[in-house]
């Protein structure tokens, strides 16, 4: 499946990494991947056309803290979107160094944290994940930080513009060891919060559609109380139309759970997917653009496993160079860099020693692909928005990410591959405040962009 274009990053010393997110670092639509440094300085690499330079500046380097996971989304409401670094100097409980919250403003990149009227709220609890979600339907977006040992954290801003820890409000401010988070409409209209915990059972928050939560993992048959989760990603893997949820336990059975009715999941893990490895992020995405998702499984210090949807059923298939034996792999996102309409696949690695960067590109083929990124109202990625795509008599389903599962985040986009279908019936997109559109016939191998109606 995979080849190695690692050659393609021009800097690319061993180190520590861990996150890895994929943002318009400069608002000009093209993705940049944020790298977070664990012992040293943050990177942001971008494509210029030949290869990946390293375009970080001195803020967002930020060389003297231990940054794990990263996200982002349009906090402001202002079309650009901030960066949440989540730092970690323990494994539990409390920290000595807190969280970045980045704020592109007139003077460049600004932590809104060290801003005096910001600092009571800040995070000084060792997190894990971070993700965004827009409880409301506003387009402004808050930052869902899962934090192990302490309680969840939701951060947004009041109308005064100051950052205000929102959890307890919104019913959302448990205690556990939080590993893993997604946001998005899994069991309601509205964005909700599904996080995979270790020494606990993991939680589903269902949106109420008042800007409150629900907790309902149990009822929903997601709890797994005796496991330990690490990435989660979510998708139509049985093609009903639903939202289902894939995710994996470190050193325990890894879980495929489908939504057989709203809001109800059931167990439906393959045998090789299941077997327990030391995993990291989980990837669900069209690499090879045949119109099916495949799916991903980033390890540390054992080999990798990519798994295919064949017939009604999923096979485990050789992912080529990414496999990884030896990798220490700790972070990975997906994201069109190049614009050739193919998904490139970059990994971090760390933890255990220090390991350089790895970059992936799928086996060129002739299949027809489309892209869509819808947009807020202030123009922003808008993050849970939810793209239904019919083609060739079938009708596939996407999620805008806005945070994936562990430590990182994909890029803002809608990706489908169509195979040899040649042509494109509709695109439905869904805004997490409830609007809809519908785009008819769109053009294929391009981008398409939604601007809120």
């Amino acid at each position: 499946m995979f080849i190695d274009c690692s050659h393609l990053i021009r800097s690319n010393p061993p180190r520590l990494h861990y996150g890895v997110a994929v943002v318009d670092m400069n608002d000009d639509d093209v993705w940049e991947i944020f790298i977070a440094g664990f012992d040293g300085a943050n990177r942001v690499l971008r494509w210029d056309g030949a290869g990946f330079s390293d375009i970080v500046d001195e803020t967002l380097a930020d060389a003297q803290r231990q940054a794990i996971g990263v996200a982002a989304g349009d906090l402001d409401g202002d079309g650009r979107e901030e960066i949440y670094v989540l730092n970690t100097d323990t494994f539990a409980g409390r920290k000595r160094f807190g969280d970045r919250l980045f704020d592109f403003q007139e003077v460049g990149w600004v932590d809104l944290f060290e801003l005096p009227q910001n600092r009571e709220a800040l995070n000084l609890t060792a997190g894990r994940s971070v993700a965004v979600v827009d409880r409301l339907g506003t387009g402004r977006y808050g930052f869902f930080v899962a934090n192990y040992g302490g309680p969840f954290r939701l951060y947004e801003l009041d109308r005064f513009d100051e950052v205000q820890d929102m959890a307890s409000a919104a019913g959302v401010s448990f205690t556990t060891g939080g590993r893993g988070v997604i946001t998005l409409p899994l069991v309601t209209s509205r964005m909700d919060i599904f996080t995979v915990n270790e020494n606990g059972p993991n939680l589903l928050f269902a949106n109420r559609g008042d800007g409150t939560f629900e907790e309902i993992a149990r009822r929903a048959g997601l709890p797994d109380p005796h496991e330990h989760g690490r990435g989660v990603a979510a998708g139509d893997f049985d093609g009903d139309g639903r939202f289902d949820l894939v995710y994996g336990n470190w050193e325990g059975p890894h879980r495929l759970f489908l939504q057989k009715w709203d809001g109800l999941f059931v167990d439906a893990t393959p045998t090789d997917m299941a077997e327990p490895s030391r995993v990291r992020t989980v990837i669900a995405a069209d690499f090879d653009n045949d119109g099916e998702l495949e799916i991903f499984f980033n390890n540390i210090g054992e080999p990798n496993r990519l798994f295919a949807r064949r017939g009604d059923g999923w096979t485990k298939i050789d992912p080529g160079d990414a496999l990884e034996p030896a990798g220490l792999g700790t972070g990975a996102a997906v994201g069109d860099f190049d614009g050739d309409g193919r998904l490139e696949l970059l990994i971090s690695h760390g933890e255990a020693d220090l390991q350089p960067l790895s970059l992936y590109r799928p086996a060129p083929n002739d299949h027809a692909w489309l892209r869509v990124l819808p947009l807020t109202r202030a123009g922003a990625p808008a993050r849970g928005a939810v793209v239904a795509l019919h083609a060739g008599g079938r009708r596939q389903l996407r999620t805008i990410d806005a945070g994936s599962g562990y430590l990182c985040q994909m890029e803002a986009m809608a990706h489908f591959g169509l195979g040899h279908v040649g042509a494109v019936e509709n695109v439905a997109v869904r805004w997490p405040d409830g609007t809809t559109t519908t785009i008819i016939a769109p053009a294929v191998n391009r981008v398409l962009r939604v601007p809120h109606p």
